[in-house]
């Protein structure tokens, strides 16, 4: 299943839904809707948020998944409740991160190619520690953007990039986490576009703390969340092939995939829950592809920094598309 975190007007508090082809439909509504109608109040009990229903993932998916049955099989663009809709085209819908108000977001540096070349810009050889632990640091989790929103440009920087990523959100929660277990752990997949000021990133790394700063101003995520078995057709020999691209202003400047991952999603998983408790709705992030960022591509290469009035559309199969636009 797909789903989305959306309003339909400005002001209104967020909605919880899931796709079904082009539209979204609401958890609530169409819950009262087969309540009223049906005389089935079993979806009653689903929560309002993805966030809540994260809490007992494996229960409420299920009820998702009835839901989902018994919509799809009614003219579910007409159904209403109270006379609100239960459905909205995708169109008219404001996409929001699928969590919003996540407790924690950790983005990993697990892309080889990526992680080369930034060392490199820096005079340094890969540490062969890199191979052994999955590193992190955490974001920041306020400034959080969704599919179509506008990003302001950050204040004290020249050098504003993008970074193509891949994110997991975590279910039901956990500590110690085995990663031979961890796939129970994993609710979904979700784009993610990492926005980095470099030469805010530069400055502060010089004394060997962050990235902070150059990282904190903004990070996108969407369109939706999309459940692992969507997905169980694009795994080759334990990795998952999903292309991952980038275009800027519709010029295609990055293209990797998923399946350089040197560090697995589960192997991060059972390093980001050491000693603590991953909560959910909690975003892990891979780090950027091979090829996924300017300042591995270099900007004299690709006509410079991102400038106000860019757009940047990041796109990986089966996931979707996460576009926002530089004001």
């Amino acid at each position: 299943m797909k789903f989305a975190t959306y309003t339909t007007f400005k002001g209104e508090k967020p909605r919880f839904g899931f796709l079904i082809e082009d539209s979204v439909v609401d958890v609530m509504r169409s819950s009262i809707w087969v309540n009223e109608n049906n005389k089935n109040s079993t979806f009653l009990s689903i929560p309002s948020t993805l966030k809540l229903a994260l809490n007992e993932w494996n229960e409420n998916l299920t009820k998702l998944m009835d839901l989902e049955k018994h919509i799809s099989n009614l003219d579910y663009s007409s159904l209403q409740v109270n006379g609100k809709s239960v459905s909205i085209n995708l169109n008219n819908a404001n996409l929001l991160p699928p969590v919003p108000n996540p407790s924690t977001f950790r983005d990993f540096y697990a892309f080889e190619q990526h992680v080369k070349a930034a060392r490199k810009l820096r005079g340094l050889e890969m540490n062969p520690d890199w191979y052994k632990i999955p590193i992190f640091y955490f974001s920041n989790t306020t400034e959080l953007y969704g599919h179509k929103e506008d990003i302001p440009y950050p204040i004290g920087t020249k050098e504003l990039d993008f970074e193509l990523e891949i994110a997991v959100i975590i279910a039901n929660g956990g500590k110690n986490i085995d990663k031979k277990n961890a796939d129970k752990f994993i609710a979904g997949y979700t784009i993610l576009n990492d926005w980095s000021a470099r030469d805010l990133q530069r400055e502060e790394m010089q004394m060997n703390l962050g990235p902070a700063k150059g990282k904190d101003f903004a990070n996108s995520f969407g369109p939706y969340m999309v459940t692992p078995d969507e997905l169980s057709d694009s795994w080759k020999n334990d990795k998952m092939n999903l292309r991952m691209t980038c275009y800027v202003n519709d010029k295609l400047i990055s293209d990797g995939n998923t399946n350089d991952l040197y560090h697995s999603f589960p192997t991060m998983l059972q390093r980001a829950s050491m000693n603590v408790d991953l909560k959910p709705g909690d975003y892990i992030g891979s780090g950027t592809v091979g090829t996924g960022c300017i300042l591995e591509l270099r900007p004299e290469s690709i006509g410079g920094w991102l400038k106000k009035g860019d757009t940047v559309r990041l796109e990986i199969d089966c996931i979707g598309v996460l576009e926002n636009t530089i004001i």
